[in-house]
């Protein structure tokens, strides 16, 4: 497969990026102590919507578990009339996600698990139901009619489905894999949660009375973390074979900007860690497979003078040279930050694919 990986050195401040079920910064142990975590879902979910943001034709995919109403009411506007669009739609949603009968007790039209669709997908599944329903009214599995029309469309809005994958649990071969890989972001050293006390002042509490109005206490941490993330480039362009080698170019730069510097949004406002990478080393494989760099601090690193950025830098390219040297790996292109500008790195990785 052709690759390309990006590996993501990146320090934020006191900050509670992703929260576990106690609401406490997450964690994992790896090289036997203690690192702070970042779940891939929680980066993957900022990346996509940062991508969105950047390049929101191509990246119009949204999943959900409300998909019967979009896809009612585009039934009507194909002149199907409400009634007999809302029973189609429920059959469909049935078929792709199970419909939820006892959320509609309570006046919600959705299915049992989350699927991802792109309005174009939507849209073409609308037009094809309601011309068979137009030819004859009784017409019976709509449901896999309309899997049959979403195994077939090539469409031109869904890279995100193509990068982050599809899973429909009732047909299988509806099932999209995704192009994008993603790890786990660990910290290069031991990290351990520490508790925030704090205190608010009611504002109209009379002044002869001491005490504050409500107190509470918040686990956060702080931390350099390794990224690691990829793309397989021959899968995303089997996915996306409607686009242009120019919107998949586009697609391929939204992916590289929004996976430097898309940041989880968890208490953004209350503790503001956005920051963007000290380092990024970007690669280009013609064959091979992804290999993560993680190892490099499985050892966990001690801060020294000037901080642990730098000694993550070194420990991470020490690991990358010996992988090298030792599996004889080779790439069509290594480029870096620093060194080179964001627009400079971009464009370079993108005169490879």
């Amino acid at each position: 497969m052709k690759l390309l990986e990006l590996h993501i050195l990146q320090s934020f401040p006191v900050s509670c990026l992703n929260r576990d079920d106690v609401g406490a910064p997450k964690s994992a142990v790896f090289g036997g102590v203690t690192r702070a975590r970042i779940s891939s879902q929680c980066l993957k979910r900022a990346i996509r919507e940062y991508a969105q943001e950047l390049c929101p034709t191509p990246f119009q995919g949204q999943r959900s578990r409300l998909i019967i109403e979009p896809l009612r009411d585009a039934m009507v506007k194909q002149g199907i009339d409400e009634s007999q669009a809302e029973t189609t739609a429920k059959e469909v949603a049935n078929y792709l996600a199970s419909f939820d009968k006892e959320a509609e007790k309570k006046g919600t039209l959705k299915v049992k698990t989350l699927i991802f669709l792109s309005p174009s997908e939507i849209l073409t599944i609308a037009e094809v139901l309601a011309e068979m329903l137009r030819k004859d009214p009784k017409s019976k599995d709509l449901g896999k009619a309309a899997g049959k029309v979403l195994k077939g469309l090539e469409p031109k809005d869904a890279a995100d489905i193509a990068i982050f994958g599809r899973m429909v649990a009732n047909d299988a071969s509806l099932t999209m894999e995704g192009a994008g890989l993603f790890s786990h972001a660990l910290s290069t050293h031991r990290a351990d949660n520490e508790i925030d006390f704090f205190a608010a002042v009611d504002d109209l509490q009379p002044k002869s009375e001491a005490g504050a109005g409500m107190t509470g206490t918040l686990e956060f941490n702080s931390a350099c973390y390794y990224r690691y993330a990829a793309l397989n480039l021959d899968m995303l362009q089997n996915h996306l074979r409607a686009l242009s080698s120019d919107e998949l170019r586009q697609v391929v730069d939204a992916f590289i900007r929004a996976t430097l510097l898309a940041v989880p949004g968890a208490r953004k406002n209350s503790m503001n860690a956005h920051t963007v990478p000290a380092y990024a080393l970007g690669i280009v494989k013609a064959k091979g497979q992804p290999i993560q760099l993680a190892n490099a601090f499985e050892s966990p690193l001690r801060a020294k003078a000037d901080g642990l950025i730098k000694v993550s830098i070194d420990a991470l390219e020490n690991e990358y040279n010996t992988l090298k040297e030792t599996w004889g790996i080779t790439t069509e292109l290594e480029c870096r930050i620093p060194g080179k500008t964001l627009q400079e790195f971009c464009t370079e990785l993108l005169s490879h694919l």
